[in-house]
Parts: C-alpha cells; structure tokens; sequence
C-alpha cells in the first residue's frame, strides 16, 4: 500500500488543495492520501490562526465524498510545536507495512535542509512527493550534499499552476469580495454559517 501524507494549516482548505493532492494521487499511484490538519505549525507562531476545531470541521467536509482522501488527527491528539519530524515518526509506528509519502511544495524541499531534524525526518519517508511550480529553483546537487541520499527518495509530480490560496480567500472574504468558487460547496456554507474570517487577521 502506497499512502500519501498531505500536511497543512487549511485555514481554509480549498480547490487548490484538493486539485493538488488528487496529481499526487494519480502520478504517484497512491492508494490513499492523508490530510493532516496542523494544529500549531511551529513557522507561523506569530500569525492568527483560526482555531483547530473550525479547520478540522471544513477538512472533513472536504472530503467526505472522497474515497481517496482521508482526514488525519496525528497532530491534533498531541500538543504542540507540531514538527513534521514527529509526525512522519508517529506515522511509521502506526503502519509499519506501507510505503509513506510525504507530500510537499518545491519551496519546502529547497528549505528541507533548514527543518528542525531533517534527517531523521527523511529515514522516515519511503518517498518526497514533491508538487512543483514552474519557478521553482531546486539544486538536487547541493541538496544531496547536505542531505545524503535524498536525490533516491524525491519524486516530482506535474501539478497546473493554481493561483489559489488560503490566504487570497482569507482576504476576499474579510474585503467582502466574491470567494464562492475558489471552495467546495461544503466549506462556503461552513464559512457563511460560522463566520469565519471576518476580522482583521
């Protein structure tokens, strides 16, 4: 079995998301996708981010009518800093068997070198499922200088450019401009019926 691991803040999840991790699913034969809701993302301590229980609540309805995708709580059942490093640890415990995959953008696997235990991180993923954009300027070699063995375990995945981002829908709504299509039909209703992203944040 081939899983994915789609990790994020989905403040709010959206059709890029959805989009994205549907190539991965197709381009690297996944069997499943795990949507892995961040709690507390250590690299945005100083931003607001709309709490845990809302962003949960809009991933489930993401994906409740996708065999495919599922929700994970690998980061929610465990209190923070929430480091990628732990959850891909906690992961291999809980399926030893499968082969793990680790989704990510080409800007994460350029700072890969920077992440809090990169190394250890990587021994626990069979693979980096790794979504690229066009401008994208990755240097496999000094990669693999500093991370020995990682040029073995990349594998890029052709993805469309979307110009869709949580934090574009944060800001249409708080302007109170049209948002409607960049979100499945589920999370707009949510949005409408919470309130969310009303403030200043």
């Amino acid at each position: 079995m081939r899983l994915g691991v789609f990790g994020g803040t989905f403040d709010p999840p959206h059709l890029g998301h959805l989009i994205l991790a549907s190539e991965a699913c197709y381009s690297l034969q996944l069997d499943q996708v795990l949507w892995v809701v961040t709690s507390h993302p250590p690299h945005k301590k100083d931003q607001f981010i709309t709490p845990i229980r809302y962003r949960v609540d809009m991933v489930s309805r993401t994906l409740s009518a996708e065999p495919f995708f599922a929700l994970s709580l690998v980061e929610v059942e465990r209190p923070g800093p929430h480091y990628v490093v732990d959850t891909m640890r906690i992961m291999r415990e809980r399926y030893p068997q499968v082969e793990l995959i680790y989704l990510m953008g080409g800007d994460s696997l350029r700072d890969l070198p920077n992440w809090y235990r990169p190394r250890e991180f990587l021994s626990n993923c069979d693979k980096l499922g790794v979504m690229r954009r066009p401008q994208d300027e990755i240097n496999m070699d000094q990669l693999e200088a500093e991370l020995i063995g990682i040029s073995e375990k990349v594998q890029f995945i052709p993805t469309p450019l979307i110009e869709i981002s949580s934090q574009e829908i944060r800001a249409r709504i708080r302007e109170k401009r049209p948002f409607r299509y960049f979100l499945p039909e589920a999370v707009y209703h949510y949005i409408l019926e919470n309130k969310l992203y009303r403030g200043k944040q």
